[in-house]
This record gives C-alpha cells, structure tokens and sequence, in this order.
C-alpha cells in the first residue's frame, strides 16, 4: 500500500452518534462497546464515535472559573473529570480493542485522555484509532481547544497527526474546529487522506457547509459524528449546579452526517435521536473527483506555495 492506493471498490461506515454517560468512564466504555457490537453485527467496516465521548464533552458546565478566580467546587468537577479521563494506552483501551478484534472493523473514537507519562496529568481531547485486529494503531490529539475548552485541555502537537492506510484508503482525523484550520487541513491533504473523520461538538447549521466544503476540497469522503445527548445522561451529582439546572433537556441535538468526495449528502444530517447512520462509500469516487481537483497533484502549486509541518514531540 506505499502509495496509498485502495484495494477495495467500497466499504460499509458507521457513525455512532449517541451521548455519553457525562463523567462516568465504566458506562461510557460499556455503551461504546454495545454500539461496536450493533455496527459490527450489520456490517461496517469502520465505526466512528463522537468527540469526547469517554467520559463527556461537558457542555454547560465552568467548572466555577472566572477571570482572576476558580471556586472549591470547580476545582471538585476537574477532579471528577480527570479521574473519568482515560490513558492512552491503558485499561480502558484494551476493553475497546478486544471489542473491536471481535467485529473485525476499523474504530475511531473521542476520548479525554489524561497523561500521566510526560506532562504530569494535563487533560487532552483525543481521537483513538484502532485497527480490525484490535490494535491500538495510534490517536491524533487536539491542537488547539477552542473558548472555554482551553481551560481543561491542553494543546496537542505535530507528533499525532496520523494518517493511517487501510484496504479502504488512507484514514485520519481532526476534531471539531481544528477544521476550521486551513493549514491543518492541507497537513491532512498533504498526507494524502481519503476517510477524513471529523468527531465533533458542533450541531449548529453553519457547521454542514464546512463538512461540504472539506469533502470537495480534499475529495475525500468525510464522516462527522456528534453526540446526541439530554439531561438524563448526566450524572446527578453534576447536575446540581446552578448552570446545569438552567440548561435545556436536550443538550446536544445531533448533527452528525457522511459526505462523498463531491460535497454531496450520502446520509444528511440527523437530529433529534440517538441513532447510528450507515453508509456504504464507494471508493472509486474518489478518483472521479480528481478527475478535475486534486488539493496536492494536479491542482497543486507547490513552486508557490509550500506547507511545513513540525511532527516532533513538544
């Protein structure tokens, strides 16, 4: 596969778009493992969760911070939120890959991933790739949090932007708004990628036309999962907070859709419930849409402009 051709003329994707149990690890790992058993049972070669899935993408919450202070109680929800982040890799890894090994399908999730090994415990949103025979192939860190995010994450670094080859093309993924990022998006396109996965948080309408737009410039199949989620997937100790009792029942609407290589709608977006959408791509479509537009061949200008990416560890 060294020049990343495809070996297969199509593949099934599932994009799981359900909430999590909000910080509760143990039965978020339980509900991602029943929905790999569901999308493997019909069928998908490659499974595909939302961004911070395990333990939570904690929407509505400050964890009491203000400009110049942070309350106790802040404090005590950052704990809560750490202690239900995950290592990367660790236990909680081996539990979803001895799920992926049994459906045999390529696996991305969105978890917070605590580091304990390099920089002292600071949190990351992260995506996990897993290959079919359940390895851990390797996870692409946020690089840069967005708002409030920054206040409980930390910046991710060239070292994982992975691009990975499968049967199926070559798979990899930025977060949310990091593909609002244009030069992210040329690293990506410039490692060549064909499933570009995008975990995210964003459910407004505005988001749809980037999700368009990415899948036309890249020619590449786009795959972006949200979570649906209400109130009563959150833990009732964390729903005590003044914050939280002023939020709507339905905290996230959905959102998630598949987009082929020419900025068309396989699957539009889906709100509303919890669901997983299927979608069989076919990969020649690819190479059609390059039949006018390739970002890095063809339509390339690289005598006038040139990207460097720094991938060293930081």
């Amino acid at each position: 596969m060294s020049k990343g051709w495809i070996f297969v003329s199509s593949c099934k994707v599932a994009v799981v778009q359900v909430g999590s149990i909000v910080m509760n690890k143990e039965k978020c790992i339980d509900k991602a493992i029943a929905y790999i058993q569901e999308a493997g049972a019909n069928g998908a070669n490659i499974i595909v969760f939302p961004e911070a899935f395990i333990p939570a993408y904690p929407r509505g919450l400050s964890f009491g911070a203000v400009v110049g202070s942070r309350s106790s109680e802040g404090r005590n929800q950052f704990l809560r939120y750490a202690k239900n982040a995950i290592t990367v890799p660790g236990p909680e890894t081996e539990q979803l890959g001895e799920a992926v090994k049994k459906v045999g399908a390529y696996t991305v999730t969105g978890v917070i991933e605590r580091d304990d090994y390099s920089s002292g415990g600071t949190l990351y949103c992260t995506a996990i790739f897993f290959g079919p025979d359940g390895t851990l192939l390797g996870k692409h860190r946020k690089l840069k949090p967005t708002g409030s995010e920054r206040l409980i994450w930390g910046e991710g670094d060239g070292s994982t932007l992975p691009v990975f080859e499968t049967p199926y093309g070559k798979i990899g993924s930025l977060i949310c708004w990091e593909n609002y990022m244009p030069l992210a998006r040329a690293a990506m396109y410039q490692k060549g990628i064909q499933i570009y996965v995008i975990p995210t948080a964003d459910s407004r309408d505005s988001w749809f036309a980037s999700m368009r737009h990415i899948a036309l410039e890249g020619r590449c199949f786009v795959l972006s999962c949200n979570q649906y989620s209400t109130k009563d997937m959150y833990e009732e100790e964390v729903l005590v907070t003044e914050e939280m009792k002023n939020m709507p029942f339905e905290i996230t609407r959905g959102g998630s859709c598949i987009v082929n290589p020419l900025g068309e709608f396989l699957v539009e977006p889906v709100f509303g419930k919890e669901d997983i959408l299927y979608a069989t791509l076919d990969l020649d479509d690819i190479t059609r849409g390059h039949f006018d537009f390739d970002v890095v061949g063809h339509y390339d200008r690289k005598d006038v402009f040139q990207l460097i990416v720094n991938e060293q560890p930081r």
